[in-house]
Formats: C-alpha cells, structure tokens, sequence
C-alpha cells in the first residue's frame, strides 16, 4: 500500500500518512514555462495498492489536472490497483442540467477519472449522492457526520440542541445527523425570492426558541446563505447559532461575511487546505478526517468493511 499527494492539500496527505504510519510516496509535480503539469514518480510502484489523494479544489482545473496526471503516471508504471481519494469532489454542484443547453460537468469529470486509470474513488459528503452512478468504478461516499457528532457532543452536549437544514434540499443530511445527537429536533431554513431583484426571506419551520441551533451543510462557498440563516435563526429566539460545514470552499468575502455575522462559530474540516484568513479567524474552527479517511483506506487496501465506519 503505498499513498501518493499532489499539491492540493498536502497537510491532509501527510496526517493521514501518520495516521497509517507510512511514508508520503515520492513524486514531484512541476510546471513548464507554458504552466502544462508534469508529474514524476521516484521510486518503483509496480504491482502495488496506491491511494492518490488530492481534492479538486481551488484552483479545480489545476488540481483536477494534477489527479488525471498523476493517476495516468501511475497506471503506466504498472501500479496494481489506483484509488483516486478526493476529499472534496470538485464540480460536484453540476450534478444535472439546470436549464435547456447547460452540461453536466460532474458526470464528466467522472468519465475523465475512470478514463485516467481509475480503478476506484473515495471521498467525503459529496454534494449529491447519486454522483456515485456517475461513476462506472467503486465509488466509496464518506460521511464526515460521526467526526462532528462527536466534536458536538462534546461541546455543547450538556445544552438544548436542535440541528437545522439551511434548505430543503439538507434535510437528509440533517436528519442523519439529528440521530446521532440523541434523536435531537429539526428544524428547516425555507428560504425564497418574492420577485427577481429582492433579497431572500428567510422562514423557519420548527421551534427555535431557546434553543442551541446547529446548522448543518456540506459546503460553504461565498457564505451568504449561511449567514443569511443565523441571523433568522437568531430573530426566532435560538440561544446561539454554530455551522458545521464539511467543505470550507470560503472564495471571495466568505471569511470576513462570517466574521461579522450572527454565527458564534464556523466548524469546518480540512478536506480543503484552509486559505490563511480562514486559520487567523477567531470564528472559523477546523476538524481534521485524516483518521476517518486513514481508516476507510486502510480497509480498502485490507478488503474489508468501510461502511461499518458508520455503524
């Protein structure tokens, strides 16, 4: 078994080599003058398990070619058996076609992974599930739910919880995580445009009111939405109002937008490499998955189960 990092999030791929107690694969990844990626690999991977972990983030083209590349290397130099590990599966959000004459990018991106060399994939909350049909390979959809469970439970356990969706489209994913907390109560942020042009009203279906909300997504992109909801949550009564959110995507204002906003904390984890703003905010706290990610390649390498990781 061997693990393998591009230049996407390296401290991710290094806590999870510590975690397995196994050295960081030697590869290089250069650019020429023309910024054209070339990937390197420096020592013999021929017949072996390798896991290549690099999320598709910011900048998506550069590290989305960075994977291909690399996982194209390894294939040509006879690896056993490539996992692509993706944290964060970029493009996610174009998981069908919003209107006449638009793609669906996340289906190719797939098809351009399972083309690379791929022989299976790996990654944390993607953003729909039915991405895993995308895919013609083994697909492995972890939930980052258990590790903020825990970090829940343990610091703001002893106080009236209620777990919202900040849309409809997250019940799901807040229900799921509702179970973990003692079968805490629900609520759901609906939020809607009376007409073009005007802002977004925001309604919350449930009781909210002296209640320590938490507010559960998969990605914070610009924070709007995020911030939007807090502060209605906090109109409504709650005590206090903290996100958990697995994908820090954060562009633009995000970090500031947070700063001044009605959430007392932003819990992210570090499947995307947090900008410099983002680890200085006194707001934004990180949870680490490299034992959840460790463990579930572990397994993989082992062939044996990865869904008993939720049990």
């Amino acid at each position: 078994m061997k693990i393998m990092s591009g230049n996407s999030n390296l401290p991710l791929a290094r806590a999870i080599a510590g975690y397995l107690e196994l050295p960081l694969t030697d590869a290089s990844v250069r650019r020429f003058a023309d910024e054209e990626i070339f990937v390197e690999i420096h020592e013999n991977v021929r017949g072996e398990d390798v896991f290549v972990v690099q999320p598709t983030s910011y900048p998506a083209n550069d590290n989305l070619m960075e994977l291909l590349i690399g996982i194209d290397a390894l294939r040509r130099a006879s690896a056993k058996r490539i996992t692509a590990v993706i944290p964060y599966f970029g493009y996610a959000r174009q998981d069908r076609k919003p209107g006449p004459r638009t793609p669906i990018s996340a289906k190719l991106v797939a098809n351009l992974i399972t083309e690379a060399g791929a022989d299976r994939v790996l990654s944390v909350d993607l953003h729909a599930g039915q991405i895993q049909g995308f895919f013609d390979i083994p697909t492995d959809n972890l939930f980052a739910a258990p590790v903020m469970a825990a970090d829940i439970q343990a610091r703001y356990g002893d106080q009236s919880l209620m777990v919202v969706s900040p849309d409809v489209g997250g019940v799901v994913r807040a229900r799921s995580l509702a179970k973990r907390l003692d079968n805490a109560p629900l609520a759901i942020v609906d939020k809607r445009r009376d007409r073009p042009g005007q802002s977004e009203v925001m309604n919350i279906i449930g009781d909210v009111k002296g209640r320590a909300c938490i507010l559960i997504d998969d990605i914070i992109d610009s924070g709007g939405t995020l911030c939007n909801a807090a502060q209605a949550l906090m109109d409504e009564g709650a005590t206090s109002v903290t996100a958990y959110i697995t994908h820090g995507v954060l562009s633009g204002a995000a970090v500031s937008r947070v700063s001044n906003s009605a959430l007392k904390e932003l819990v992210i984890t570090d499947s995307i490499q947090a900008t410099e703003a983002a680890r200085e905010s006194d707001r934004i706290r990180i949870l680490t998955i490299a034992p959840l990610l460790g463990e579930a390649m572990r397994r993989i390498a082992d062939e044996s189960s990865v869904s008993s990781l939720f049990d």
